[in-house]
């Protein structure tokens, strides 16, 4: 089992450099820390007394990976989840805040282990996933996966200008696809065909 060291190290590397994507509104990015979560915790890194670009251009791996640790696995208590789940919920953490949680809530919920979906990890929400965990150990991180998959195409459904992080100009999978099926088991990846055929209504 990777630690978290090691998972954060592996999520900056995916997240890659600065971007400043006028489609993503989450706005101005660098190894996946956006200016927002900046601003809201006050990285001034340049002193000039605000939080802006410039900052997020100057924030380096490792603090990135620190802000991570801190801020999207030990304060929501991805901790407390049984250790399987680690990786795949910490990562989907960092790409989609709460809903992460959320994801997982109501993936448990179906399979019988009833617990609220409002996006934090409760007692309620630990007691359910472990016992979901238990009842399904070889394949509730697949199910996971699987399930940010969906929550990554029903994004790019509803918004057209999202389409191009679910699809590459090729028509392959986009970088949304391959990092959700970076966490499930091969066999459970889908095809380049049932990829085409999933987004073969997009424009």
């Amino acid at each position: 089992m990777k630690s978290v060291d090691e998972i954060a190290t592996e999520i900056v590397a995916r997240e890659g450099g600065y971007v400043n994507d006028p489609d993503d509104p989450g706005g101005a990015t660098n190894y996946g820390v956006t200016i927002g979560t900046m601003q809201r915790l006050g990285l001034d890194l340049n002193r000039d007394g605000r939080v802006d670009n410039a900052d997020v251009k100057a924030l380096t791996r490792a603090q990135a990976a620190g802000i991570f640790k801190e801020h999207y696995f030990r304060r929501p208590g991805i901790e407390r989840l049984p250790a399987p789940l680690h990786a795949t919920v910490f990562d989907m953490y960092v790409n989609a805040g709460a809903n992460a949680v959320k994801i997982l809530q109501r993936m448990v919920t179906r399979m019988g282990f009833a617990t609220g979906d409002d996006g934090v990890i409760g007692p309620n929400t630990v007691a359910a996933v472990t016992a979901a965990a238990q009842a399904a150990p070889q394949h509730i991180v697949d199910a996971y996966g699987i399930e940010r998959r969906n929550y990554y195409y029903a994004i790019a459904d509803a918004r057209p200008a999202s389409r191009k992080y679910a699809r590459t100009r090729a028509g392959g999978k986009g970088g949304w696809i391959t990092r959700a099926e970076a966490f499930i088991a091969p066999k459970y990846h889908l095809t380049a065909g049932q990829h085409r055929e999933r987004t073969a209504k997009w424009a």
